[in-house]
């Protein structure tokens, strides 16, 4: 007799999210199907909604620890730092998420996209990314415009991070290689 585990509650919130972040990554909002999440997830699709509500509340949990999971990316990386050795740290953090992790660059495009048109994703969005600009502040100390240009930066680096260029990489476009020079002479 094979003997299975029960998974708690917890644990079931859990699976759903992470089958919920691929998915929503690669489909967005309005497109994202709950009922192969909740497949993904190994529960049925009345129980996604009993744990959640809805589909665009599953979202804004997605959104939210995606969020959260990028601050623990920054704090990680800044642990120890202070100044232009912590932004560097969060900023080099940051560049290998994005890069390394397709489906969380992804999710915060669909989060960005999402905001544009619904109320309750721009303030999760905007919760989250103010979050992050809060710590970068606090930890490094910078000026309003060294942190404008950290995050215009980051966001430089979403956009080349989607086309899978990389300012690290050796540029097969001169553009990118003028837009790597320009990031790292901003340093």
């Amino acid at each position: 007799m094979v003997k299975t585990l029960r998974q708690t509650a917890e644990q079931r919130r859990e699976a759903v999210l992470e089958a919920a972040r691929g998915e929503f990554a690669r489909h967005g909002l309005h497109s994202a199907s709950t009922d192969v999440i909740a497949r993904l997830a190994g529960i049925s699709q009345p129980y996604l909604f009993r744990l959640f509500g809805s589909k665009k509340e599953l979202f804004l949990a997605v959104n939210d620890a995606c969020f959260a999971e990028t601050l623990d990316v920054f704090r990680d990386a800044a642990s120890g730092k202070s100044g232009g050795d912590a932004l560097r740290a969060i900023g080099d953090a940051y560049r290998g998420l994005i890069e390394s992790d397709r489906t969380m660059l992804q999710g915060q495009l669909q989060s960005y996209a999402a905001s544009v048109e619904d109320d309750d994703v721009r303030e999760s969005t905007a919760r989250g990314y103010g979050r992050l600009v809060d710590y970068v502040e606090t930890v490094s100390g910078a000026d309003r415009q060294t942190i404008a240009m950290f995050f215009a930066t980051g966001m430089l680096l979403n956009v080349l991070a989607a086309m899978q260029y990389s300012i690290g990489d050796d540029p097969r476009h001169s553009w990118v290689a003028r837009l790597a020079e320009g990031c790292n002479d901003a340093k």
